[in-house]
Parts: structure tokens; C-alpha cells; sequence
């Protein structure tokens, strides 16, 4: 068994929406970002790279290489789990917990979950995202970004 944890931030700038767990919320500012910007699934990512002992997602789609500009992170996560099985791992569960003041996810946690199942191959079971505020504190708390923390279990088959 591998335990990974990965940890995203974006600021928030110009736009419209915001994407996280691979859904378009409406919002009244975008997140800057290289790619979508959706902070749930990159600290996903990086939990399951680190796991594997994969490096992390800057490695694999680096912000210097124009191929990533504006890239559907689900696409990114979907490419993930083809490494993760390559190297003989299987993922057992994924925690997820959004810090942001908003936008709230409440109505929209549940497709987060779907999308993260469908796109690792896994039972929505295994998928957990929750959200909290920073109560005030900090640029999260002041509600200039968002952030979220990712944590994974993989389990091991004979070849890893």
C-alpha cells in the first residue's frame, strides 16, 4: 500500500466560472491558471503521482509547454490513471477537500464525484470530495483563490 497527498492553489482573476472536479461552476471571477485551473483534480493528480512515486503533475504537463495551455485537466487525470496502472497500482480511495470561501459546491459535489470515478475507472464509492471555508483567515479566508488537498491509497499489485 502507497499513501499520496497533493495540495493546489489558484488565485482568482477574470472570468465567469470556475472549474472544479471537472464541472463548470458560475462564478463571478475565473481562476488564473496555465491550464482550467481546476484545483481539485491537479491536487488529485499530485496525490496519485506521489503515491506512485511518479514525480508530480508539473513533470508530466509543465506550465513551459504551450501543448497544456487552457488543457481540460480531466483529460490530464484520465492520463494519470493509465500511469498509475501502468506501474501496477490500483487505486483504492480518494479523498478530496476543497478551501474556499466560494463558491459553495454543495449542488454540484456529487458530478465531482462522477467525474473523478468515470475518469479513473473507479466505484463512485471510492471518491470523497468535501469542501470547507478558511473562516476568514488569509488571502483563501479573504476569498482571493481557492485551494484544495487531495489524499490517496493505492494498493500494490505483484509487479510494483
Amino acid at each position: 500500500m502507497r499513501i499520496g497527498s497533493g495540495h493546489d492553489l489558484h488565485r482568482f482573476g477574470p472570468g465567469d466560472h470556475v472549474m472544479l472536479g471537472g464541472v463548470r461552476i458560475a462564478h463571478d471571477r475565473g481562476l488564473v491558471a496555465h491550464s482550467d485551473g481546476d484545483v481539485v483534480l491537479h491536487a488529485l493528480m499530485d496525490a496519485l503521482l506521489g503515491a506512485a512515486g511518479a514525480g508530480d503533475i508539473g513533470q508530466h504537463f509543465p506550465d513551459s509547454d504551450a501543448r497544456w495551455a487552457g488543457a481540460d485537466s480531466r483529460v490530464l487525470l484520465r492520463e494519470v490513471g493509465r500511469m498509475i496502472a501502468s506501474r501496477g497500482f490500483e487505486i483504492a480511495n480518494c479523498d478530496v477537500t476543497l478551501v474556499a470561501e466560494a463558491p459553495r459546491i454543495a449542488g454540484h459535489r456529487e458530478a465531482m464525484c462522477a467525474n473523478i470515478a468515470a475518469d479513473l475507472a473507479l466505484e463512485r464509492s471510492r471518491v470523497n470530495v468535501k469542501a470547507t471555508t478558511a473562516e476568514g483567515l488569509g488571502a483563501l479566508g479573504r476569498g482571493e483563490g481557492v485551494a484544495a488537498h487531495a489524499v490517496v491509497l493505492l494498493l500494490a499489485g505483484d509487479s510494483a
